[in-house]
């Protein structure tokens, strides 16, 4: 396999990952999947968390389509951002001691996708290719 065969395998195997996890983080806190939230119990839907929760879970359906994924990792991004801050900085210096590696690992990667997109394999590349067509054909 080529460099560009690697890069797009493992950018789409990212993509995939991180969607899948990020949307089990939100349907524990929303559903109280795989065992649900270390206090019992699920999120009230329109409370903080349960907002959080629902961008996690859409979210992170939506970036392992890769369906326009530029501005909901964008979003979700700043979710991260803002959960880091608010939940876990206040619990020490450092994420390793705060328990806010996740939420930095999650903020820098969805960064990362805000900035590259999709990538090949999703449905915005099939969506722009689609519309590439259109164009040509009108």
């Amino acid at each position: 396999m080529n460099r560009a065969g690697t890069v797009r395998t493992t950018y789409f195997l990212l993509r995939i990952v991180a969607g899948l996890l990020f949307l089990q983080s939100g349907g524990t806190k929303l559903f109280g999947w795989l065992g649900g939230m270390p206090e019992g119990g699920t999120a009230p839907l329109m409370s903080q968390i349960g907002i959080g929760a629902a961008l996690e879970v859409f979210g992170g359906l939506l970036i392992m389509l890769g369906l326009f994924t530029r501005p909901v990792a964008f979003i979700v991004s700043g979710e991260m951002a803002v959960a880091y801050w608010q939940f876990h900085a206040p619990g020490g210096a450092w994420p390793t001691q705060n328990h806010g590696v996740p939420a930095v690992l999650f903020c820098f990667i969805f960064l990362f996708m805000a900035a590259y997109g999709g990538g090949d394999w999703s449905l915005d590349a099939i969506r722009r290719r689609k519309g590439a067509g259109a164009a040509n054909a009108g």
